[in-house]
């Protein structure tokens, strides 16, 4: 069981850092960056698919209030920041959280962080690409160049949105009303070609702009470093144009209500948004690549953070001032806009830019994940293939071309909402055990001082009257809730799932009973039955849900199928009272406790299907260690020698 937990320590990873460059069994990377490129790094993976494609589906869930969760966000990385920044000071070696987990915990743990951040950095790449395609197609389109929906979309969303269609189709509605989304995967689905009954829809553009970034990276660092500066330029231009022009365009009337949902609906975009900042932990894998990566790499971190959180909130609120929040679940938020204000002149720039300034994002995150899989190799873990360094570009060459493999699979048949989930979970779990991490090490009185510490604040004072004030908040202003919360009472289910669980006749009777019951309001929403029951105020919602005459278990949710969607919120609470318990006793530092909290929690705000898919990840990961790292590892090699 020991060798499960083996763990390395600081002072044979600085050896091998300081290794000469010519060492054959472990050659070195080339360092050619400074922080103004760590920053360049950091804005180029940051501002991406988050600012120009997921923050329409969060507006249009949380409407003009997602601004509060950009900033919660922000300060849940600063502070999963902050542990970064100790630890690459401590070890200036690539590997980013597989390697610092290593340090603190162990083999194990550290496999399992490595195969999370796989997740995040190859998986969560494939997310970029599917953005790209659609500002690419949008760009085509504007251009007069149509390319046919089949081969812009992947399988499943061009199934399901089929297959959605025709269900609310049938619910009344027509095809004019239905999301532009809905419709897009319709036509994508009727129109693909067929092979003995198969429908080939794959998105093709997405698999284009992967390889090309895929062979840029393999070229090399300087090259790599070269063209993600000047697409951070054209990305910063194009945000701060859009910002200059759209706040012209603002209609305050529109961010009325602010926080039409509540803030469960707020809640809603945490994904999304997360993914929004995904990418300064990548700064850390190019660690072996900085001329001083115990000064840089802190700096950079924490300035790409500060820069992309203001740029964010800014942009969301020219979005949610320009056009009503519930159009901006489009894949192309920024170019969609425009075009609604019959700007498409602006909306044809946009596009071009977003084609350009998102390679940016896919170019540092194709980067980061051959050098973990080059980490992990030189420890063993996988094989030597993937630490083999090019002789010429200097680069991860195998683990580079394989990247590009993982990356480009699931755009065959993942859509982006799905993707950006699934990224979203497994950095947040590689962000909380980073900060558990330094919690490790910082009760370690030998472990190495890096030059950058976390600055101490004694969690023991802190954390207890924090407790104090999320429960008074729990049990008074928020009592009803949380009361149903720990009964497991029995909950609505949104406006779609009922409309799309109901048979033609439980449809009809559905719409006469609204029709008689607010026919005035019904009218308004274009007798749309969806729109209007997403209209209401929730306690309206559920007031006329109960008058409904269809069965109860197609309008309310119980039972075990309730409460298993709360598994990750008592996850993180018993979580937390161990966190509260450990800062008491130990006299813990507060920053990266409440960073570890913070990441946590936004986990268990993603829901227990996510959990399961992540669960299923790691279970694959764990069968691959035990079948091949715990042999080959070098630590147990070391172990064994006389």
């Amino acid at each position: 069981m020991g060798e499960l937990f083996r763990r390395k320590t600081i002072a044979s990873i600085l050896r091998e850092a300081d290794r000469p460059h010519d060492d054959a069994e472990r050659p070195a990377l080339r360092r050619t960056l400074g922080v103004r490129d760590l920053i360049a790094f950091g804005i180029a993976a940051i501002v991406g698919a988050g600012i120009f494609s997921t923050i329409g589906k969060a507006s249009a869930d949380g409407g003009p209030a997602v601004i509060y969760l950009f900033l919660f966000t922000a300060v849940a990385c600063a502070f999963t920041a902050f542990a970064y920044a100790e630890f690459a000071s401590i070890v200036p070696v690539s590997g980013s959280a597989y390697t610092y987990s290593y340090v603190a915990f162990g083999e194990l743990i550290a496999w399992i962080i490595g195969w999370s951040l796989i997740m995040e950095y190859a998986i969560g790449n494939t997310m970029v690409a599917i953005s790209w395609s659609d500002y690419l197609t949008s760009l085509l389109s504007s251009g007069g160049i149509e390319l046919p929906p089949w081969m812009t979309m992947d399988y499943l969303s061009a199934r399901n949105g089929f297959q959605d269609a025709a269900i609310l189709m049938e619910s009344g509605k027509s095809f004019n009303q239905l999301d532009y989304s809905i419709k897009a995967a319709y036509h994508a689905w009727e129109g693909a070609p067929s092979i003995g009954g198969f429908h080939v829809v794959a998105d093709l553009p997405a698999l284009l702009i992967i390889w090309i970034i895929t062979w840029l990276v393999y070229r090399g660092i300087r090259e790599s470093r070269n063209a993600s500066n000047t697409m951070v330029v054209v990305k910063l231009a194009i945000i701060l144009l859009v910002i200059a022009v759209g706040v012209f365009y603002i209609d305050t009337d529109n961010w009325d209500p602010f926080m039409p949902n509540g803030l469960s609906g707020v809640l809603r975009g945490v994904s999304a948004v997360f993914f929004a900042y995904i990418g300064f932990d990548a700064i850390s894998t190019t660690a072996e690549e900085c001329k001083n990566p115990q000064r840089d790499l802190p700096r950079g971190m924490m300035w790409a953070i500060v820069l992309c959180t203001l740029l964010y909130i800014a942009i969301a609120l020219v979005l949610t001032g320009m056009v009503h929040y519930d159009l901006l679940a489009v894949g192309d938020p920024l170019a969609f806009v425009f075009e609604q204000l019959d700007l498409k002149w602006l909306s044809g720039i946009i596009a071009a830019s977003a084609v350009v300034a998102m390679a940016s994002v896919l170019l540092v995150f194709q980067m980061g994940q051959p050098r973990i899989w080059m980490s992990m190799s030189r420890d063993g873990l996988l094989p030597k293939a993937f630490s083999r360094i090019h002789p010429r570009f200097k680069t991860p060459s195998f683990a580079t071309i394989v990247t590009g493999f993982v990356v480009a699979t699931p755009v065959l048949f993942m859509n982006m909402y799905v993707v950006a989930d699934l990224c979203s979970i497994g950095t947040l779990f590689a962000f909380t055990l980073v900060c558990a991490g330094v919690l490790r090490i910082q009760s370690d009185p030998d472990a190495p001082k890096g030059k950058f510490k976390t600055p101490y604040i004694n969690a023991r004072y802190v954390l207890p009257l924090l407790a104090v004030a999320l429960l008074a908040w729990a049990f008074t202003s928020n009592r009803e809730n949380t009361l149903a919360f720990l009964k497991n009472s029995p909950q609505a289910y949104a406006p779609h799932t009922i409309i799309t669980s109901l048979n033609n006749t439980e449809l009809a009777q559905l719409k006469n009973n609204v029709a008689a019951a607010d026919s005035l309001a019904f009218a308004a929403s274009g007798n749309d039955l969806e729109r209007y029951l997403t209209s209401l105020p929730s306690k309206e919602y559920e007031k006329r849900l109960a008058g409904f005459d269809i069965p109860a278990a197609k309008k309310y949710e119980s039972g075990w199928k309730l409460f298993r969607h709360k598994i990750p919120a008592w996850v993180f609470f018993l979580v937390s009272l161990g966190a509260l318990y450990y800062s008491v006793r130990k006299n813990l530092s507060l920053i990266p406790v409440l960073g570890m909290l913070c990441c946590l929690y936004m986990m268990s705000e993603m829901g227990v299907s996510n959990w399961l898919g992540f669960g299923i990840w790691l279970l694959v990961g764990l069968v691959i260690y035990f079948s091949y790292g715990i042999r080959k590892s070098r630590l147990r090699a070391q172990a064994t020698q006389p």
